[in-house]
């Protein structure tokens, strides 16, 4: 088993690479379409009826099959021999950025839920500040993997 990890390593790497890039994308976006949803739609217009199209298709078929692949391939790299040592702590780090990450993608699906049934409570400005909370986890996650800081 570990050999075979060993052997895919680059194109598991490479498709947790693909997944991570298309998952933050959502995330970035997601939000946005948030904003511009909350303060410039009302509720029952054609307009509205297409924002949530476009946020549930973004969700569904994006974004959480992109977290997903994020994981998986995620979860391989890890138990590939020689790539993770968990006596280090970037990799808890990591761990944790991923966590809120995840978090943060399901707080945006209820979010999604909430606006689709007419029950938005957050405002455009709250979610442009949520909409930095993905840029901040990245940075943590990126510098975790490259620098390895000890």
């Amino acid at each position: 088993m570990f050999d075979l990890l060993s052997w895919a390593y680059p194109w598991t790497k490479s498709l947790h690479i693909i997944s991570v890039i298309s998952w933050m994308a959502g995330l970035f976006y997601l939000p946005r379409l948030f904003v511009h949803h909350t303060e410039q739609v009302k509720i029952g217009t054609e307009t509205d009826v297409l924002f949530q199209m476009m946020e549930r298709k973004l969700l569904r078929v994006i974004m959480n099959p992109a977290m997903i692949g994020t994981w998986f391939f995620g979860l391989l790299l890890v138990l590939t021999p020689g790539i993770v040592s968990w006596v280090d702590w970037w990799p808890w780090v990591k761990l944790l950025a991923v966590l809120a990450m995840t978090w943060f993608h399901h707080w945006l699906g209820l979010r999604r839920k909430d606006i689709e049934a007419g029950k938005n409570i957050v405002t455009g400005r709250q979610y442009r500040l949520m909409n930095e909370v993905p840029t901040i986890l990245m940075i943590i996650i990126v510098v975790s993997v490259v620098v390895r800081p000890a």
